[in-house]
């Protein structure tokens, strides 16, 4: 079983859909034992960083993420960045789970970051093109996986312990995000 915590801001209805089609159980839930007998767990996000960790203090939801130990947590768009320290968007502390901030995109480019483009990585699966939705990102760091090129390197995809970070819309970016969404979901790209 998958728990999709639902706080209020993301994309659930999508990402249940791609989770669902991939054969899993879904549970849409903000309830600690649900989340900790799940298989994965899954923090999507569609919006502004402190509107989100408003909403995910005020239900508890960073004292019980903050418990588990193992189980997969994959922060996908808005969601990856929460995972992180520190965000400049509204100046506010994310979850902390993954070292590092989340930063404007420095680029010549067009902001937000929106459209296909393609990721480079090690990992044979994360070398495709995907779909992006963003204006902040990641610092690149030894935790980042996969990257995209976007007049500088925009983290595609970190991993750090069992904490899986994909900034594009894996539910968005066909037959390729569905397979690095189950793989994610079987635990991530790198051995530890």
């Amino acid at each position: 079983m998958i728990a999709v915590i639902d706080y209020g801001l993301g994309n659930i209805s999508n990402v249940t859909r791609a989770i669902k089609h991939l054969g899993y159980e879904v549970v849409l839930t903000c309830e600690e034992a649900e989340m900790m007998s799940a298989d994965a767990i899954v923090l999507p996000g569609v919006g502004h960083f402190k509107d989100a960790m408003v909403s995910i203090h005020s239900k508890g939801l960073d004292q019980i993420l903050k418990k588990i130990d193992g189980t997969p947590i994959i922060g996908i768009c808005l969601g990856m960045q929460l995972l992180f320290e520190h965000s400049a968007e509204g100046d506010v502390d994310g979850l902390g789970l993954v070292p590092g901030n989340i930063v404007p995109i420095q680029t010549s480019y067009p902001v937000p970051h929106l459209g296909w483009n393609q990721l480079h990585s090690q990992h044979p699966l994360l070398q495709t093109d995907v779909y992006f939705v963003h204006s902040y990102q990641a610092e690149m760091s030894e935790h980042v996986v996969a990257y995209a090129n976007y007049g500088t390197q925009v983290p595609g995809v970190i991993q750090y312990r069992h904490y899986i970070g994909i900034q594009f819309h894996p539910e968005k970016s066909g037959e390729h995000g569905l397979a690095i969404l189950k793989q994610a979901l079987k635990g991530g790209f790198i051995d530890d």
